[in-house]
């Protein structure tokens, strides 16, 4: 009987408990049950306690790409990514720039709101060594303080689409870092999740410009080898005008027969041009594109260039008094810009242009610079050309002569830099050759590149074999016979396919000629092979230990740099300025004969125990022929044994004569 009644005051308590949770509430231990649960953080983890600039860079997703295959390194995957930046500290960041090393050969196909920059080019672009951008429209990332919190102002996302391969399907594909590229600005700690990459950008307070001006609105201006202004000087509906100055402040820097190219990223398209002209003048674009669907009835047919990637040259010397083409300060100099150190007055060139606009833009008060600059000319450096950077009005004289300044409506600056040549792309090279040695160091295979047709007959692959110097004298064509006997001389093995020749139109020979206690001497030959002269030429060699010691040199000027370190610059005394193109020989079976300028070079060893010659501190450890770096051999000469002292002396000897004495007659 005990039983049912302890069943009823069971049930009783249970009737009361559940009452007092529907009419008071749950008791404090089952809060968590009521509630909803916790919200996900809203921002990547790191980026509230961030005081600078805060990146992100995440995974979204991945597909594979035909055609299928077995080979997992093979095979292609569609990636999907974004970036992001984010302005977290109380700086205002003006002219953003991000670095992403990627680490899977990844070929970027598209980019929104950014631009790649630094040489990357167009998309899709290549960027398996990593690649740099720049924004596009918005530049700038601003502080909260200033924005009240906008993030559409202080940030920036970037999507990516584009191309990897390798890796298996579970495996998520991050780049191997992201950081600030902007000067000044580290990035010491990378976070890694599983699916983005996180890490926040502060200021270097050890960093110190030493090329910046003095603070204003906009960007301090940065100099580099190479830089160019574009300066809007009249602003109008539809359309402005604007002044395009390239200025070449690299010591060894050098442009002959420039030509300057650039994109259009808003329909713009040139209406006319004083001081240098587009190499291909057509307004075709203009009718069938966007221009001819806004600008009803206007008349394209005075248009000088609709394209949107257009080619711009120097106008020959002659059009520099013309006045309707030319007539402006510094044009008109058959596109050939000198190092400073040579002549500081041609180190400039400027031209004009006039550029119409399409709508949203029509207003005066909206312009835009083109992006994606680049400059390249003949035998000269490569150059890697920043994004255009707003800066402060450039200023220019008044036209009256009373004094006064006039300013520009706004300014945009783009600075290129030299860049070291990739592997078989250079446009020079060297070889070695020395008193001690009785084999010649050549430059190396496909130096300046091989085409497809040449490697049908040689081994672009294969090492350049050692000859003897004399056949330096001669074109690669005629130099097989020579290699190979000098290769059974010295009992090495000569290969079915012969390695390909260097394909440079400079050459430039190192020969060491003599080493003593208190100094030693060297000579230096300049060869040209190709079709054309080269006027106003000068050369460059960087000795990291022995250019202390430069004493003289007897048949070039020659100064030694304050900058670049241990570098000698030389160019040719007056009257032997010409480095002349190759010749026919002097009759048809004789080997054509190139152009050439040599002279000896003397150095003092102020610590002789310091240097030691024949280890490779009497040989450049960086050679320079018109602002363009050229690919050095990969060996050093070998000093000769005993036994072959004989043909030691025999080639040297040859070497001698034939060098200095075969283009008297």
């Amino acid at each position: 009987m005990k039983m049912p009644w302890m069943k009823l005051i069971c049930l009783a308590f249970l009737f009361l408990s559940l009452r007092n949770q529907i009419c008071y509430g749950a008791p404090d231990d089952y809060d968590d049950y009521d509630e909803e649960e916790e919200p996900k953080e809203k921002n990547p983890p790191g980026q509230d306690k961030c005081n600078g600039i805060f990146l992100t860079y995440t995974f979204t997703e991945r597909n594979k790409e035909l055609p299928h295959v077995k080979n997992v390194t093979a095979q292609a995957w569609s990636f999907k990514s974004k970036a992001t930046l984010v302005n977290t500290g109380l700086e205002e960041l003006k002219g953003w720039k991000m670095f992403i090393r990627f680490q899977h050969r990844e070929v970027l196909v598209s980019a929104t709101n950014a631009i790649l920059v630094n040489g990357a080019g167009d998309f899709p672009a290549k960027v398996e060594k990593g690649a740099t951008l720049s924004g596009y429209p918005n530049t700038d990332l601003k502080t909260s303080v200033d924005t009240a919190g906008d993030l559409t102002k202080m940030s920036t996302e970037i999507e990516f689409t584009g191309t990897m391969f390798g890796l298996n399907e579970k495996a998520i594909p991050l780049p191997k870092s992201i950081r600030l590229a902007n000067d000044g600005w580290k990035c010491p700690t990378l976070t890694t999740y599983r699916t983005f990459l996180t890490t926040c950008c502060h200021k270097d307070p050890k960093y110190k410009s030493l090329n910046q001006s003095a603070k204003g609105k906009y960007t301090p201006r940065q100099y580099g080898d190479v830089n160019l202004m574009y300066d809007v000087l009249k602003s109008y509906e539809g359309s402005y005008e604007a002044q395009v100055t390239i200025d070449n402040d690299g010591t060894l820097s050098r442009l002959d027969n420039w030509n300057l190219t650039w994109e259009w990223m808003r329909g713009e398209f040139i209406y006319s041009m004083r001081g240098a002209y587009t190499r291909r003048i057509e307004y075709s674009d203009c009718i069938f594109g966007l221009p001819g669907q806004y600008l009803k009835g206007f008349d394209f047919s005075q248009v000088m260039n609709c394209e949107k990637r257009p080619v711009i040259s120097d106008l020959p010397l002659e059009k520099a008094n013309d006045t309707e083409i030319g007539h402006i300060p510094n044009c008109c100099k058959n596109g050939s810009l000198v190092s400073p150190v040579m002549a500081e007055n041609n180190a400039r060139a400027v031209f004009q242009l006039r550029v119409y606009k399409l709508p949203p833009d029509t207003p005066k008060t909206v312009l835009y610079p083109p992006q994606r600059w680049n400059i390249t000319s003949l035998v000269s450096a490569h150059y890697h050309c920043s994004a255009p950077v707003r800066v402060d009005p450039s200023t220019f004289p008044e036209a009256t002569g009373t004094g006064a300044k006039t300013y520009a409506v706004a300014s945009w600056q783009v600075v290129c830099n030299m860049t070291k040549p990739e592997k078989k792309r250079a446009k020079c090279c060297v070889s070695f050759t020395a008193y001690y040695s009785n084999g010649a160091v050549p430059c190396s295979t496909c130096a300046c590149g091989c085409d497809d047709s040449q490697t049908d007959k040689c081994n672009p692959s294969s090492r350049a074999m050692l000859l003897p110097p004399d056949a330096l004298l001669l074109p690669a064509v005629n130099r097989t016979a020579k290699i190979k006997a000098y290769a059974k001389l010295k009992k090495k093995p000569v290969p079915r396919a012969m390695p390909c020749p260097d394909n440079c139109v400079v050459s430039i020979n190192w020969h060491v000629s003599s080493d003593h206690k208190a100094g030693w001497t060297a000579r230096m030959t300049l060869f040209n092979w190709g079709e054309t002269q080269f006027k106003d030429w000068y050369a460059a060699v960087e000795l990291k230990k022995a250019a202390s010691g430069y004493d003289d040199v007897y048949s070039f000027n020659g100064t030694k740099l304050v900058s670049p370190k241990n570098t000698i610059f030389f160019q040719g005394l007056k009257g032997l300025e010409y480095l002349i193109e190759i010749k026919n020989g002097s009759s048809d079976s004789e080997p054509k004969v190139p152009g050439k300028q040599q002279s000896v070079i003397s150095f003092t060893k102020k610590k002789p125990e310091a240097i030691n010659i024949r280890k490779g501190d009497g040989f450049p450890s960086k050679v320079f022929f018109n602002g363009a770096e050229c690919a050095l051999p990969d060996s050093l000469p070998s000093a000769a044994t005993l036994l072959s002292s004989m043909p030691l002396l025999f080639f040297s000897a040859i070497a001698f004569l034939l060098i200095t004495y075969p283009f008297h007659s």
